[in-house]
């Protein structure tokens, strides 16, 4: 993708001449807008400048709200979500995912410096793209998601980040991605060997304040 078709982000610094980067994926409907409030409650050290990115999802239809247009980063057609997948959404997004990630390099920051995340749908994106990537990781932060097109991930991920740490958090009581779905898929990250850090709350289709100080432990320990 041309870095000229690079999708609008909000961008965020903890620091002049950011030497990490923090790439972070919003849900549907929503924009990366989102999670940008939470960086100040992260605990990252002075010493450490790191830039976040949080980009807009294109606006499109989506066919569970009725066709209603909204940031999205693939369209859904079922409550099941993985019943019938837009799998030609999704690498289109992984393909904008990548550029972001192609652009932090270009400014300066090594892939093993750079951490995907993301929260529903963008928990689906981050997981998807970062099993693919043929690039090293600093690790992936998966929050309230599943992990997407579940039965290819064996044969189209990419050895470069088998052994990146891999953060996962779910809420108990989620509607939207019931906890079976990221149940099913933190078995299949274990089953293929990857270093997941499973965490559940009690919390519907959010974050809460306990999953923000484990999101913190894990940034502070993967971008040190």
């Amino acid at each position: 993708m041309s870095q000229d078709n690079l999708l609008e982000c909000v961008e965020i610094q903890t620091g002049p001449n950011p030497t990490h980067s923090v790439v972070w994926l919003h849900g549907l409907g929503a924009d990366g807008h989102d999670f940008a409030p939470i960086v100040p409650e992260l605990r990252l050290p002075k010493s450490l400048a790191v830039r976040f990115v949080f980009p807009h999802a294109p606006v499109q239809p989506v066919t569970i709200n009725g066709g209603m247009a909204m940031r999205s980063w693939y369209d859904i057609m079922t409550p099941n979500l993985v019943r019938v997948e837009d799998e030609k959404g999704i690498r289109q997004s992984e393909l904008m995912v990548d550029a972001l990630i192609q652009r932090e390099v270009a400014r300066g920051i090594p892939t093993e410096n750079i951490v995907l995340a993301g929260f529903s749908q963008g928990c689906a994106m981050t997981l998807h793209t970062g099993l693919r990537a043929p690039y090293k990781l600093a690790g992936l932060m998966a929050l309230s998601g599943y992990l997407p097109l579940i039965d290819l991930t064996d044969t189209e991920r990419h050895s470069a980040n088998a052994l990146t740490p891999v953060f996962m958090a779910h809420g108990s009581f989620d509607p939207v991605v019931a906890i079976e779905r990221a149940e099913a898929s933190h078995q299949k990250l274990n089953a293929l060997g990857y270093a997941v850090q499973w965490h559940t709350y009690p919390m519907q289709h959010s974050v809460c304040p306990q999953e923000i100080h484990d999101m913190a432990d894990f940034l502070n320990k993967v971008l040190a």
